[in-house]
């Protein structure tokens, strides 16, 4: 990850993440607030959004791990020679992902089985955040001043996000609670871009990794992502919100329509009827 690529794929990953959960708690929502009392059961539909969310978990995880374990300078599944560590950074990166499969795999069984219980799947989520916030809370010692302190912004959306979830465990269906566990993956995504910039600027030139103007900047930067991180998942929820109310207006509007025709039909077979007789 010691390059702007290896922070710009988890970055994405993030981001896209976010942007998932936002529209399925949307949708969730939408559903719940639309269903009488008592009759909280979800349709099938959802329950394959969330083998394709456990898919994807598992399958960015090995991606991810591939990629740390196999890369030109990667250690290639080697953790120990003669001469001491290899490529621990990587091996660390390696365990957050191994985490985030692990969860993958708690949704998946999750859902399929009554037997698991329901809240798995957050947990797991929430443990894997933890997890990359317990090792990126060790990985940013002896750096530089700037490194480290981007690095720390990092764990507030990390441990924000992993709280969140775990208390989701606790208070179900809460839509607030929800959109604010998405909102710190999209906080999280963008901020891996912005330490990519930082740290491995594209445009080759490169910050002053020991100026205190430097830290002020990026610690207001970092309250800015979050206004924009917000932004974004209010916006997308409205669309979603009123995309859905749309087509569902439209579904009775047809509903209706298809009703009072086969009523026409029925009072005109009727009439026919009435009229042979006569």
């Amino acid at each position: 990850m010691a390059n702007f690529g290896g922070h710009a794929i988890p970055g994405s990953f993030f981001l896209l993440y976010g942007f998932w959960l936002t529209v399925k708690y949307v949708l969730q929502h939408y559903w719940r607030t639309n269903q009488p009392k008592g009759r909280q059961t979800f349709p099938p539909i959802f329950k394959r959004l969330d083998y394709i969310e456990g898919g994807f978990q598992i399958f960015a995880a090995f991606i991810g791990i591939m990629v740390e374990q196999f890369v030109v300078d990667g250690p290639h599944a080697h953790l120990y020679n003669d001469g001491g560590w290899i490529k621990l950074m990587n091996w660390q990166h390696s365990t957050m992902y191994l985490f985030f499969g692990i969860s993958g795999i708690a949704l998946i069984l999750s859902t399929k089985f009554q037997l698991v219980p329901r809240g798995v799947g957050r947990f797991g989520l929430s443990l894997a955040l933890f997890v990359e916030g317990f090792l990126f809370y060790y990985h940013v010692h002896s750096r530089p001043l700037l490194d480290a302190h981007i690095h720390t912004l990092l764990l507030v959306a990390v441990f924000g996000g992993s709280a969140s979830i775990m208390l989701e465990m606790f208070i179900r269906d809460n839509i607030i609670l929800e959109l604010f566990g998405s909102c710190m993956f999209i906080l999280q995504g963008s901020w891996f871009y912005q330490i990519g910039f930082v740290l491995y600027p594209p445009s080759g030139v490169e910050w002053n990794l020991t100026e205190h103007a430097n830290v002020m900047f990026v610690t207001m930067c970092f309250c800015w992502h979050l206004a924009v991180a917000l932004l974004l998942v209010s916006s997308t929820s409205a669309v979603v919100w009123l995309t859905v109310v749309q087509f569902s207006a439209r579904g009775r509007d047809i509903e209706i329509g298809m009703r009072n025709t086969s009523s026409e039909l029925t009072s005109q077979k009727a009439l026919l009827q009435e009229s042979d007789e006569e």
